[in-house]
């Protein structure tokens, strides 16, 4: 997608967007790669497959938001609400998700590798097959989340919330960390 006019702003790779008010906006497959998009408000627009590449989505206004095979690898998401957002097969590789709130985010099949999810709130969210290798979870918060055949080798789970959590066929390796106290064989974790 070619530099277009959204409401106002110029929706290109770089854009200086902070601030910006593009609730329920048109955005799918719009390149905002290294965009600064800081506290903007995104709430019901429609982003799939759009470009977020290093983006700073700090604080960003996200709440139902579709983001559907976006991606975002290496992007800020920082205190981010991203509640019931749908994120099904995006990629959040190596983004800083610090203190985000995803509660009742649908990020199914989504590519988390390496993410900073450190005390972000999962609360009630789908990871179903998502790819949490070596994702830091430290106190996040992941009390009725479903992770269902989600990949845990080398995550970081401490001092993570699991009550209620469903971690049915979630595989994990010697090098995941897990609460103190938890029992991950017991919640039915498979180990390679």
């Amino acid at each position: 997608m070619d530099a277009v006019e959204v409401n106002g702003y110029t929706i290109e790779p770089g854009a200086k967007l902070e601030g910006a008010k593009l609730e329920g906006a048109n955005l799918e497959g719009a390149n905002l790669t290294r965009a600064n998009l800081k506290w903007a408000k995104l709430t019901g627009a429609n982003l799939d497959r759009a470009n977020f590449t290093m983006a700073n989505l700090e604080r960003a206004k996200l709440v139902g938001a579709k983001l559907v095979g976006a991606n975002l690898r290496e992007a800020l998401l920082s205190w981010a609400d991203l509640r019931w957002a749908k994120l099904e097969g995006a990629n959040l590789g190596g983004a800083n998700l610090t203190r985000a709130h995803l509660i009742r985010a649908n990020l199914s099949r989504t590519d988390l590798e390496g993410a900073d999810l450190s005390r972000a709130n999962l609360r009630g969210a789908d990871l179903t097959r998502a790819n949490l290798r070596g994702a830091n979870l430290t106190r996040a918060h992941l009390t009725r989340t479903d992770l269902t055949r989600t990949d845990l080798e080398g995550a970081d789970l401490s001092r993570a919330k699991l009550r209620g959590a469903n971690l049915d066929r979630a595989v994990a390796d010697r090098n995941t960390i897990w609460p103190e106290g938890f029992d991950p064989k017991a919640a039915g974790v498979i180990f390679y």
